[in-house]
């Protein structure tokens, strides 16, 4: 068998890592979006800080091996299993840029309240950084059942 026949430990990598990826995202969407709020702004800002600063290599390191596992994914994979895994490369691809041009600058400003006061528009602005969670959380989360779905169809091939 050449190697693009075994992708058995790629597969398996860009499952873990994608699924944790979606995980990570997803509960911050549905519990911590949603504790943030129930509680007081100056709470807010100041956890939404620690956490951040706590995230930031934790998720974007979490990012790049999913990334990087779907790319190993795409080249030991042929056809159909092939476009699935890159597509689920670019997906991860986007929730990094979406992360990196949305959500970090924004992280960045709220650092800034945290220890002063925030500006007339806060509201709007939280609203951009919720958004731009959501569409992250949703690019890692069709990420993850492209490779669900790849990785779950040699199974259902292998079938009488």
């Amino acid at each position: 068998m050449t190697i693009v026949q075994k992708p058995a430990l790629a597969r398996a990598s860009a499952l873990a890592f994608g699924g944790l990826l979606a995980g990570a995202f997803g509960y911050g969407a549905v519990n911590v979006l949603y504790a943030f709020r129930k509680v007081p702004l100056d709470v807010r800002f100041t956890f939404h800080t620690a956490l951040m600063s706590v995230n930031g290599l934790v998720m974007q390191s979490l990012m790049g091996l999913t990334i990087l596992s779907c790319l190993v994914l795409a080249f030991r994979t042929t056809g159909r299993d092939r476009l699935l895994a890159g597509t689920a490369a670019a997906l991860a691809v986007s929730s990094f840029l979406i992360t990196r041009l949305g959500n970090i600058p924004i992280n960045q400003h709220i650092k800034v309240w945290a220890v002063s006061s925030p500006p007339a528009d806060y509201a709007a602005i939280l609203a951009r950084w919720e958004a731009f969670h959501f569409a992250r959380t949703t690019c890692a989360l069709l990420a993850f059942l492209l490779i669900v779905t790849l990785t779950l169809a040699p199974a259902k091939r292998a079938l009488p």
